[in-house]
């Protein structure tokens, strides 16, 4: 029986893998999408209505032209390097430097406690007072520890609960653009809030300002890069995948915030935890506000449990590699959940969660994923001499150049505390791995001894 055209690709891809490529174009597209929709939509409305007023749509459209620009340095790389492990792994090839990719891993590491911490106080805002009427920093810290809970049972995400959480995320979205359109057709709202910047301001630094917020809604694609092995034929499903879900991602949210800023005056966005609720009551359609309180949790909340589950892991694998203090590398016995490197990466989203609030965490979060992507977008240049034997991806050199340039502009955007906190998570990084090198040469020296 002849073999179709994918049946060759599965088997040639196959032959070049210990691991079973499972991971269909649809389903890596469902993903990435799943990955970037979410918390960051849901939580940040307001914070960007406070930079740009009603023009939210506008950053949220330069954040996602921004995303665009590293995501097509991430599709070459993952397509010629299918078996890579990410943007670590990418500034391991180009630069030959063990302490290099180490802080763009634990830069990754970071991001990842500090998205958490963020995400914790996205949940106990507006959203879950529908339900309950409790202080929102003690209602994050609970949070944290019920989420560090399902962590240390061995919970795991199957590809088949994404496509569920994103089909919930995404059907929270488009209730909300429904709202929007319903309630401008009965002739309420304002269209002419969607062109207004609040007042005193111009309008590039409100937008840049307001873009470095809307960039916090775009990441997660980078992920995808950890399961190229198991995708079939990445060179041709990577790239459609993460532009397709980018791109549905974008679109989603451009018309969000067209809807929110029609819709809801400009103040009432900015003094609310739970800005996309803020549509549903000024709708009036009669759905209790709990309904979509609810979606909005559960977005929250799955995004805080799938980055736990992976800052748990990826320290449990750079401690089991030498990178990090090895006793993170310890398991339960009847479990084998990484209880160690629990326990301390919820404690320290904990901390950061008591530390700052959600602008400042997002804010940060982007901070720490700029240096990834700044590394990427070289990384993918210095490895143009690099050939391999099979077809991939290739951008062309004018884009990872002007994704470098978008990069520095929104590093310099950030706030001296943003770069302070950035900072210091990086110097503790540094001082771990420099630490576990220290140990390990001392056991090299008496074991030779």
């Amino acid at each position: 029986m002849a073999m179709t055209a994918d049946a060759r690709a599965v088997q040639a891809d196959e032959r070049g893998t210990t691991l079973k490529r499972a991971i269909s174009g649809r389903l890596l597209y469902l993903f990435i999408l799943g990955d970037v929709l979410g918390a960051g939509i849901y939580a940040l409305v307001g914070e960007m209505a406070a930079e740009a007023g009603g023009m939210i749509w506008l950053p949220l459209a330069v954040a996602l032209l921004l995303a665009l620009l590293t995501a097509a340095s991430y599709a070459e790389l993952v397509t010629k390097y299918p078996k890579a492990g990410g943007a670590a792994v990418f500034a391991h090839r180009a630069y030959r430097s063990g302490l290099v990719s180490f802080v763009v891993g634990f830069c990754m590491l970071a991001a990842g406690l500090v998205s958490v911490a963020g995400l914790a106080l996205a949940f106990a805002g507006e959203y879950l007072t529908s339900f309950l009427d409790v202080p929102a920093v003690p209602a994050a810290l609970v949070f944290l520890a019920v989420v560090a809970a399902l962590n240390l049972r061995g919970i795991s995400e199957s590809l088949g609960a994404n496509v569920v959480m994103t089909v919930i995320e995404l059907s929270g979205l488009l209730f909300i653009i429904a709202l929007g359109a319903l309630v401008l057709g009965r002739g309420d709202g304002d269209l002419g809030r969607v062109v207004q910047l609040p007042e005193g301001t111009s309008a590039l630094p409100a937008v840049l300002g307001a873009a470095l917020l809307a960039f916090y809604s775009f990441v997660g694609f980078e992920t995808s890069a950890n399961v190229a092995e198991e995708t079939v034929n990445p060179t041709r499903n990577y790239p459609r995948a993460l532009f397709g879900g980018l791109l549905t991602a974008g679109v989603v949210y451009v018309l969000v915030g067209l809807a929110v800023s029609a819709v809801v005056p400009t103040r009432q966005l900015t003094e609310s935890s739970g800005p996309l609720l803020e549509v549903v009551r000024v709708a009036d359609i009669g759905l209790p506000t709990w309904v979509f309180s609810l979606v909005a949790l559960i977005a929250v909340a799955n995004g805080a449990l799938l980055t736990s589950i992976m800052t748990s892991r990826l320290t449990y694998g750079m401690a089991t590699d030498g990178l990090l203090p090895r006793p993170l590398a310890r398991v339960l016995p009847r479990r084998r959940s990484p209880w160690l490197a629990i326990l301390v990466t919820t404690a320290a989203s904990m901390a950061l969660a008591l530390t700052g609030d959600l602008e400042t965490l997002a804010n940060t979060v982007v901070l720490l994923l700029l240096v990834v992507f700044v590394s990427t977008n070289v990384a993918v240049l210095v490895l143009r001499r690099d050939r391999v034997d099979h077809e991939h991806f290739r951008t062309p050199v004018v884009l990872p150049v002007l994704a470098l340039a978008s990069c520095g502009v929104l590093l310099a955007r950030q706030d001296g505390d943003v770069w302070l906190r950035g900072l210091m998570l990086i110097a503790l990084g540094v001082a771990l791995h420099l630490a576990s090198a220290a140990t390990r040469r001392a056991k090299a020296r008496r074991g030779e001894d």
